[in-house]
């Protein structure tokens, strides 16, 4: 196989692996952000593989602006996306449309990737606590870090509802 890097024209589909490469994310990510974001709905051919449409990739990256660049949580870029549509996110990813109102004012921060291989002892997840849905006061929280901890939670949230639909489904 050739090193070399064939450039598509811009309305030609792309692999997982080249929309992976090109966001600098891993391909499992594109995968988790498919079970968080019904809007991206790649085609699927034989065996799985996944095409993306201009229109996803665009998608895609202005999902990972919002995680990644402004620091929403998954949680409220499904709120950006409901409330000001798809087309507002692909416009982001593009530069053609001002980042939201409210978005926090964090540095870039990475998103947590969710765990490939994981045991989990059933009896364990038993005594986990669900979270909490209220703020919970801590005194010498900046807003940075509250910020970071609230990602981190809803991530968690995230894991332990597909942990969920996974026991429901044995």
């Amino acid at each position: 196989m050739s090193s070399e890097h064939v450039e598509k024209a811009p309305d030609a589909y792309r692999t997982i692996s080249e929309v992976a490469d090109e966001l600098d994310v891993p391909q499992h990510v594109l995968r988790f952000w498919e079970t968080r974001f019904s809007q991206i709905r790649p085609l699927k051919r034989g065996g799985g593989r996944r095409y993306y449409r201009p229109d996803d990739v665009a998608l895609i990256k202005g999902i990972r602006a919002l995680l990644y660049g402004q620091g929403y949580t998954i949680r409220g870029v499904q709120r950006i996306l409901k409330d000001q549509g798809l087309r507002h996110v692909q416009a982001l990813a593009r530069g053609d449309a001002p980042p939201a109102a409210d978005a926090p004012a964090l540095a870039a921060t990475p998103a947590v990737d969710p765990p490939e291989d994981i045991e989990l002892d059933a009896e364990e997840m038993e005594d986990v606590e669900p979270p909490v849905d209220e703020p919970v006061e801590a005194p010498g929280l900046d807003d940075e870090l509250r910020a970071k901890l609230e990602s981190a939670l809803s991530e968690l949230s995230a894991c332990r509802r597909m942990i969920d639909a996974a026991r429901g489904a044995e």
